[in-house]
């Protein structure tokens, strides 16, 4: 387990005693391995790790790039001697690590001399390390590109780390395995560590078909469930350590969370991800510490449209190391799961209102294991249109993600293509994201999805008078780059036309010549509100259309009935 040493709201200010929680939080998930990244942390790690039993890699701060610099490269030199040096006589540290992802920032016009001084320096600390202590391995950590073994770097130390995120930031999921198993044959008597692998995952965003960088949590679960089990089942594979423990501050993410980086297993203020109980069940013993848990905690308030009935049926997960499970839903009956990869899904029918939800062992159906309640928020559907006679219904436009604002708890849900039958949904347009900040708003993933060249969004609604609020944001301006995205894309290239419309709603013209840079600038939103009048059944159709050399772009609509 990778750990930062960061705490929401004191930052890396941390007391001794909220250290010592965190080295707990970690033994109690089965880990036996942390990395303590990327530089020596408070005293109290190290303490916790002997008591506990936790393995240790401990390593100085030289990431990403070895700058042309005599101060820097004896400052390196000085920070590992003094690392080994304190704290040497700990027995939980197995190894000093020295460089991460050191060549992330390679230099394309300086790159045979930048690789050059970053092999001299390798060799340096090497020397030191071996000087200095002749009974701990050495280890760098790599990123998944194989310039480290053909520039030399990968034959240096003792323990060499990749740090591989297929199927996050591009990729496929399979390609984890492929990487692995392509080292194993160069370097077949090499050990291997796998010393990062996450996902990101904001409890706001949800998806019932998740997908690569969408920061679901669902993605996050799904990511891991596939990297777990490769890690445990390849023998070649010596020890593995997840980024990161926590959700940490990270001053250049700009993503779902701008200034964090959502790759943890509990979040900044140390509450558990569902995605916790998966690690625990996956690494705890069955016969000595039950693990079942269901993993609706991280999505415990739904809002969907049904029919007349009032319930929806969904899936829902549990995580446990028992080799089947039984769920009771609301009082009825028992439905029994065998366990797979750890967890075991439920076809869930959840109706209007709260529901209980109950996990059993086969053998004592009377006393739950865990117990949790879901609470669905139904918007009724009556002979084929929407009554939004006492509910709003709110759009994630251009995403599959349903968004539940931190800032006012409603619910938005996932777009998608109008048809006939659909109750709402858009008609032509291309969805896009962009990973920058978005200003004006708190519920920043709901600005950052859109649909470029949008001609309409329409809603199956009954008669009646009713407000119509869309969110927009002229995202044209180009994304900056971050090497730490590692290649990934957001599909925000720059040079784009900027955003600039005229819109009807039901025929009648509510905007000339909108542009929402003109508004508020680049990359903020702009709230829109209009009145109109459903008559004949037609429902709702809000129509846009370019001005001149400009596109349309829509990123969520929400629609209220008012008055009776």
């Amino acid at each position: 387990m990778c750990r930062h040493q960061d705490r929401y709201p004191m930052g890396i200010a941390m007391s001794d005693t909220q250290h010592r929680q965190d080295m707990r939080l970690i033994k109690e998930l089965g880990a036996n391995f942390i990395r303590i990244s990327h530089y020596p942390q408070d005293d109290a790690v190290l303490e916790m790790c002997d008591r506990l039993g936790l393995i240790a890699w401990e390593e100085i701060p030289v990431i990403d790039y070895v700058p042309l610099s005599d101060i820097y490269a004896e400052n390196a030199a000085t920070m590992l001697k003094d690392m080994i040096r304190w704290h040497r006589n700990h027995p939980s540290i197995a190894m000093w690590g020295y460089m991460n992802e050191i060549l992330l920032k390679l230099p394309q016009n300086e790159r045979s001399e930048t690789i050059d001084r970053t092999l001299r320096l390798a060799r340096r600390l090497e020397e030191i390390l071996k000087s200095e202590d002749t009974t701990r391995m050495s280890a760098m950590a790599f990123h998944g590109n194989d310039i480290y073994d053909q520039c030399g770097l990968g034959d240096i130390t003792r323990v060499k780390g990749w740090n591989l995120y297929h199927g996050w930031y591009g990729g496929e999921l399979e390609g984890f395995e492929e990487f692995l198993a392509r080292q194993h044959a160069a370097h077949p008597s090499a050990p291997i560590i796998v010393s990062e692998y996450g996902a990101g995952s904001d409890l706001r965003l949800h998806s019932l078909d998740p997908e690569p960088f969408d920061f679901s949590v669902e993605y996050q679960q799904k990511f891991l469930e596939h990297y777990i089990p490769v890690i445990e089942l390849t023998d070649y594979v010596a020890g593995a350590s997840h980024w990161n423990f926590i959700d940490f501050s990270s001053a250049n993410r700009k993503e779902s969370m701008p200034g964090i980086n959502n790759k943890g297993l509990v979040t900044n203020d140390r509450r558990k991800k569902d995605v916790y109980y998966y690690f625990k069940a996956a690494w705890s013993n069955p016969d000595c510490d039950t693990v079942a848990h269901i993993a609706a905690r991280d999505w415990p308030a739904r809002t969907e449209l049904s029919d007349s009935l009032g319930c929806v049926t969904r899936q829902i997960k549990a995580y446990t190391n028992l080799p089947e499970i039984a769920m009771r839903v609301n009082g009825g009956d028992l439905r029994l799961s065998q366990v797979s990869n750890y967890f075991a899904m439920f076809d869930v029918v959840l109706r209007d209102g709260d529901n209980t939800l109950e996990i059993f062992a086969p053998e004592d159906t009377v006393r739950p294991l865990d117990t949790f309640t879901v609470s669905l928020s139904v918007i009724p559907v009556r002979k084929g249109r929407i009554d939004l006679s006492t509910e709003e219904l709110a759009v994630n436009v251009g995403s599959k993600c349903y968004f539940s604002s931190g800032y006012d708890g409603l619910v938005w849900l996932p777009d998608k293509q109008y048809s006939e039958g659909s109750l709402y949904g858009h008609g032509g347009g291309d969805p896009g994201t962009t990973q920058e900040i978005i200003g004006l708003t708190t519920d920043t993933p709901l600005l950052q999805s859109r649909l470029t060249g949008i001609d309409e969004y329409r809603f199956d609604v009954v008669d009646g008078d009713y407000e119509v609020e869309m969110l927009f944001a002229d995202n044209a301006a180009p994304s900056s780059s971050s090497a730490y995205l590692l290649g990934h894309v957001d599909g925000n290239s720059g040079g784009e036309p900027a955003v600039g419309m005229d819109m009807m709603i039901n025929g009648v013209k509510v905007e000339e010549g909108f542009a929402p840079a003109l508004r508020s600038g680049l990359m903020s939103m702009v709230r829109l509100r209009h009145l109109a009048k459903v008559e004949g059944s037609c429902g709702l159709k809000i129509s846009f259309l370019p001005v001149k050399g400009c596109v349309t772009s829509l990123s969520a609509i929400k629609v209220r009935k008012i008055g009776n």
